[in-house]
C-alpha cells in the first residue's frame, strides 16, 4: 500500500465543480486528476483535515446506505463503504471531535483520501469550500455526536441540499450513532433531553420527543426513524413511541424503524436490501393504524408492533419488509412498558 501522509491546505478559492460518484459529464474522466480547490484548514465556521492525497479524483461509485448502531466502528462495514466509493475520496462530516476517522479509513483499504470536515456553525454549510467537498466524494460519513448539531445546523441549507444530491447519483452514505439518527426521512432530533424508554411510554409527548421530518430526505430510506445503542441503552421502547407518534400526529400511516446494537451495522444495497456486519442485531420494527392511545401525560397503548430480529447471515428487504433467517415476533406498548411475544417475554 502507498505512504500515506496527512495535508493542510491553505488560501482561500471559492470553485463548485461536480462531484465524485456517478461522473455527470463535466466530471473528469477516472483517470483524471483535478486540483481540490484550497481553503484555510481551520476557520470560525469548520476546521478541515485530509489523509493520503490533496488532489481529487472521480471514481465509479455503487449506492447504499451503511448504518451504524455506534460503538466501535466495524471495519467490515468501512470496507464495504470504501469498496462502493471505487477508492476514492472518503469524507466524513460532524459537528464536534477530531479528525481521527482519517487515518482509520486509509488504514481499511487503498483509496484516494480521507477527509474529515467539521462544521462548527451553521454557515459552514453554505461555505463554497465545505459544499465542494461534499460535491467531489465518493463516500459521506457521518460521524456520531449529537444529532440536534445536525439537524439545527445543516438543515434548510446548501449542505443538506449536497448530500441528498450525492446520494441520488450513486454516492455511498453512511452514519453512526448521531450520524445514523439524521439519514431516514423521520428523525428524532434529540433538541431536549434524551428521550429514555421508561420516561416516553408512560407519556409519549414527554418534552424529550423532538421529532422532525423534511431533512435528508435520501433514497431509499422513506418512511424510516433509526435508533442507535439499542439493546445496550434499552431503546426498543422509545422506538416504538416515536412509531406511535409518527402515527398519532398524521406524519405517516406505515410507520418503520430500525434500531441497530452497538458494534453492529446494517449495509444496505441500491435494491434496498441488507445485510448486517458486527456482533449485534438490527431490529426493524412496523406499525400500522394510529394508537389505542396516544396522548400527552398517557402511557401510550400501542397493539401488535411487528419486529424482526435480524443478526449474523440474516438478512431484511426494505422495499418488501421481510427478512430471512432472523427471528419475527410482536410487541405491544401498554401501561408503561413493552410486552414482548418472545419467550419469556423479552423485548430482544
Amino acid at each position: 500500500m502507498r505512504r500515506m501522509r496527512t495535508f493542510i491546505v491553505g488560501s482561500v478559492l471559492a470553485v463548485y465543480a461536480c462531484g465524485g460518484g456517478a461522473a455527470g459529464p463535466a466530471s473528469p474522466s477516472p483517470t483524471q486528476a483535478s486540483p481540490s480547490p484550497a481553503s484555510p484548514a481551520v476557520t470560525a465556521a469548520y476546521e478541515y483535515a485530509v489523509t493520503g492525497s490533496s488532489t481529487d479524483v472521480v471514481r465509479p461509485t455503487t449506492a447504499g446506505y451503511l448504518l451504524a448502531g455506534g460503538g466501535t466502528d466495524v471495519d467490515d462495514a468501512m470496507r464495504w463503504l470504501i469498496a462502493r466509493s471505487g477508492g476514492g475520496d472518503i469524507l466524513v462530516l460532524r459537528a464536534t471531535g477530531t479528525s481521527a476517522y482519517n487515518p482509520y479509513i486509509a488504514g481499511l483499504g487503498t483509496v484516494n483520501s480521507a477527509a474529515t470536515l467539521i462544521l462548527k456553525a451553521r454557515e459552514a454549510s453554505a461555505d463554497p469550500f465545505v459544499l465542494d467537498k461534499v460535491q467531489r466524494a465518493e463516500a459521506i460519513f457521518l460521524a456520531g455526536g449529537d444529532q440536534s448539531d445536525y439537524v439545527t445546523m445543516w438543515k434548510d441549507t446548501p449542505l443538506e441540499d449536497a448530500i441528498r444530491a450525492a446520494a441520488a447519483r450513486g454516492v455511498p452514505v453512511g452514519g453512526t450513532s448521531a450520524g445514523l439518527a439524521v439519514l431516514g426521512q423521520f428523525v428524532y432530533a434529540a433538541l431536549n433531553a434524551s428521550a429514555v424508554s421508561a420516561t416516553v411510554l408512560a407519556n409519549p409527548y414527554d418534552s424529550s420527543v423532538t421529532l422532525d421530518r423534511g431533512f435528508l430526505d435520501l433514497p431509499g430510506l422513506e418512511g424510516l426513524i433509526t435508533d442507535s445503542h439499542f439493546v445496550t441503552r434499552d431503546r426498543l421502547g422509545r422506538l416504538v413511541t416515536f412509531l406511535g407518534r409518527l402515527l398519532q400526529d398524521g406524519w405517516t400511516t406505515d410507520a418503520r424503524g430500525i434500531g441497530i446494537d452497538e458494534r453492529t451495522a446494517v449495509l444496505v444495497d441500491g435494491a434496498g436490501r441488507a445485510t448486517i456486519a458486527g456482533s449485534g442485531a438490527a431490529y426493524f420494527l412496523r406499525a400500522t393504524g394510529k394508537p389505542a392511545s396516544c396522548e400527552p401525560g398517557t402511557p401510550l397503548r400501542l397493539d401488535a408492533v411487528d419486529v424482526y430480529r435480524a443478526s449474523g447471515a440474516a438478512t431484511f428487504d426494505l422495499r418488501a419488509w421481510s427478512g430471512t433467517g432472523g427471528t419475527p415476533y410482536r410487541v405491544s406498548a401498554a401501561a408503561g412498558a413493552i410486552i414482548s411475544t418472545l419467550a419469556g417475554g423479552s423485548p430482544y
